[in-house]
């Protein structure tokens, strides 16, 4: 009778589990390629929302893509379209608030808030400032695919305020977002927004119980 010794039998359930990884690899990567050009496709029907653009108390900017987003409340400001600016993020903030005055923003209009490190925070962090400011009417700037999962974030912390999705518009088509910088944050924003929808139903009373809170000033 042959005996199979214990090292190679070993080496032989390496290679199996190896040869498990690595196809587990191809099938997610077959996935990813396949996608890919299908969530850039979509993004703009799925991940973005735009509302009328209307005047409004103030203007919130959130921290990210900084340059597009500071170049955005900028030219909304000089529009008219609100008198004030609220830059929530904890990333960029102070560098978009000098973005702004360097764009011509009166620098006593700019209010920051820069600890927040994700959207929910950024809404959660904003709304008491907002509240103290007593604002009825803002508009929500930010990347235009990140457009949807801000604005349900905003709205559930801050249901109060009337929103306004004014969001940077792509200039570039399809094929320029799908290889540039834009591509694998709009792809990563799938399951980012997945993920809020559920985390706003799983928290419906207690984002009610923080907006109330918010409104007496009470974490102010």
């Amino acid at each position: 009778m042959t005996t199979i010794p214990a090292s190679h039998a070993n080496h032989g359930g390496e290679r199996v589990m190896r040869r498990w990884w690595f196809a587990i690899f191809l099938a997610l990567g077959a996935f990813a390629l396949s996608s890919y050009p299908l969530a850039i496709v979509l993004a703009d029907t799925v991940l973005s929302v735009r509302t009328p653009a209307t005047k409004a108390d103030i203007i919130v900017v959130l921290g990210g893509d900084g340059p597009s987003r500071a170049a955005q409340a900028a030219l909304l400001w000089h529009a008219g379209m609100a008198p004030k600016i609220l830059i929530s993020g904890d990333g960029d903030c102070n560098w978009i608030r000098k973005s702004l005055v360097e764009l011509g923003v009166d620098s006593g209009l700019i209010t920051t808030e820069c600890q927040s490190a994700n959207t929910w925070e950024n809404a959660l962090f904003s709304s008491p400032i907002l509240y103290r400011m007593h604002v009825r009417r803002a508009i929500l700037v930010t990347s235009w695919f990140h457009s949807r999962r801000a604005m349900g974030s905003f709205e559930r912390i801050s249901s109060g305020i009337h929103w306004v999705s004014l969001p940077v518009e792509p200039h570039v088509s399809n094929w320029q977002i799908a290889f540039g910088p834009d591509g694998i944050q709009i792809f990563k924003e799938y399951p980012k927004s997945l993920w809020y929808m559920l985390r706003s139903r799983l928290w419906k009373d207690r984002g009610a119980r923080d907006s109330q809170i918010f409104a007496t000033g009470m974490l102010a």
